[in-house]
């Protein structure tokens, strides 16, 4: 019979990572995760689950839906949210999960440099791992994981990197190992099968490197010539994290930027047969393709790209809600429509891209955004198209403005699928 395991956060980066390690290894895997739908088309069995959600804090939900479980690996952990999303992600559903398999080799994947830091990932992380101790459960602390793809803070640091000019957060001399997430998952594997003492291990790479060499590197590595760096300003790097936070731009937010500040790095790397390659040694192992350098000009784009779009439709809104209908009527003569109706469309329009606007600022259901907005847009192409089809040669562009707008629109739902 094959091994089984049990994968929390099975679709995060390090999760895939792990859910693929085991799956090679001839493990069966059972990959859960709040969206299971691009696992299944990997080939996992799945099981979806919203660790928020009450029903899963009780062991029996785990018993009765995971079947026979050999081990279990909790990769799943939250960077920013509520206090009560914190509590039951880092320890409602690890408690469960725990107590509904006691015979089960467990492993926790926490994180590096969380001891001192007063943020709510550091908090919640060393409850998780209190939490792990008390249930015999071998507490893995990664430092920064990189790998072939990228993701948050791997994707920040190649898009800085793509940048004509750079800047470096502090002075660039914070210290980090980088481990290659796949090392990382065949040490998961290793300490599973044949166990070790529950720890908590910090794992990290061989090689130091600064943030700024690292950078210089992956410059290197895309192809790109060197370049001038500079120190982003203490302020700014503040003013961009609490604007990330406030927007839920993932690796831009506090939490991130201060752990970047701070440098990631993992001492203590426990006894493995198989070491881990250092930084230089898995950058190089492959030459950068087109879509790594695409993927690192892109990401940086994708929320100036949401500002814009915020900009345009709040723009649109106070037009809608507030010009003088003299001067847009004139533009539908001859419409089908009483100038009433074609008043109230306009003040109705106007309130309807204002709740766009606030949606994409607060980061809410972006993907669902994404269609809204090109419903929208579509949408008021075709009625114009119909009550004034000459606005299609206005001198200044009119509705043929609107088809730049909704290709701009499919793009955006293109960067909001990370995973």
């Amino acid at each position: 019979m094959k091994p089984r395991v049990l994968i929390l956060g099975a679709d995060g980066f390090i999760g895939r990572h792990i859910a693929f390690e085991c799956r090679a290894a001839g493990w069966d895997v059972l990959a859960s995760a709040r969206r299971v739908k691009a696992l299944k088309y990997m080939g996992f069995e799945v099981l979806q689950v919203d660790l928020t959600a009450p029903a899963c804090h009780e062991p029996t939900f785990w018993q009765n839906n995971a079947g026979r479980c050999d081990y279990v690996v909790n990769a799943a952990g939250l960077l920013t949210g509520s206090e009560d999303a914190f509590e039951a992600v880092h320890v409602f559903a690890p408690q469960a999960v725990y107590r509904a398999f006691p015979a089960a080799r467990k492993l926790l994947i926490s994180a590096v440099g969380i001891e001192k830091a007063n943020t709510p990932f550091a908090i919640w992380r060393r409850k998780g791992e209190v939490l792990a101790r008390v249930n015999d459960v071998i507490c893995l602390r990664p430092g920064l994981v990189l790998g072939d793809t990228s993701y948050g803070g791997s994707s920040l640091l190649r898009a800085l990197a793509s940048l004509p000019v750079t800047p470096l957060l502090g002075d660039g001399i914070q210290e980090m190992n980088p481990i290659h997430a796949q090392d990382l998952a065949k040490a998961v594997h290793e300490m599973l099968e044949h166990g070790t003492a529950h720890g908590p291990h910090d794992i990290g790479g061989p090689e130091d490197i600064t943030q700024k060499q690292m950078i210089a590197a992956y410059r290197a590595w895309m192809g790109l010539a060197p370049c001038k760096s500079f120190a982003l300003p203490a302020r700014f790097a503040r003013l961009a994290g609490k604007l990330g936070d406030f927007m839920k731009m993932g690796p831009i937010s506090t939490t991130a930027l201060a752990q970047l500040d701070a440098g990631v790095l993992a001492r203590g790397t426990p006894p493995l047969q198989t070491r881990p390659r250092g930084f230089t040694a898995f950058l190089n192992a492959r030459p950068a393709g087109t879509q790594d350098l695409w993927q690192s000009r892109l990401f940086l784009l994708r929320p100036l790209l949401r500002l814009m779009l915020i900009f345009m439709w709040v723009l649109s809104g106070l037009i809608g809600l507030f010009l003088p209908s003299s001067h847009f009527l004139p533009l539908l003569a001859g419409a089908p429509l009483p100038d009433i109706a074609l008043i109230a469309i306009a003040r109705i329009g106007g309130l309807a891209d204002l709740a766009i606007a606030l949606a994409l600022l607060r980061g809410w259901l972006l993907k669902l955004m994404g269609w809204v907005q090109i419903t929208f847009v579509g949408s008021y192409t075709l009625g114009l198209t119909i009550l004034a089809p000459t606005l299609w040669f206005l001198p200044i562009g009119g509705l043929l403005k609107n088809l730049p707008i909704l290709l701009l629109l499919v793009i955006f739902l293109i960067l909001e699928e990370e995973r």
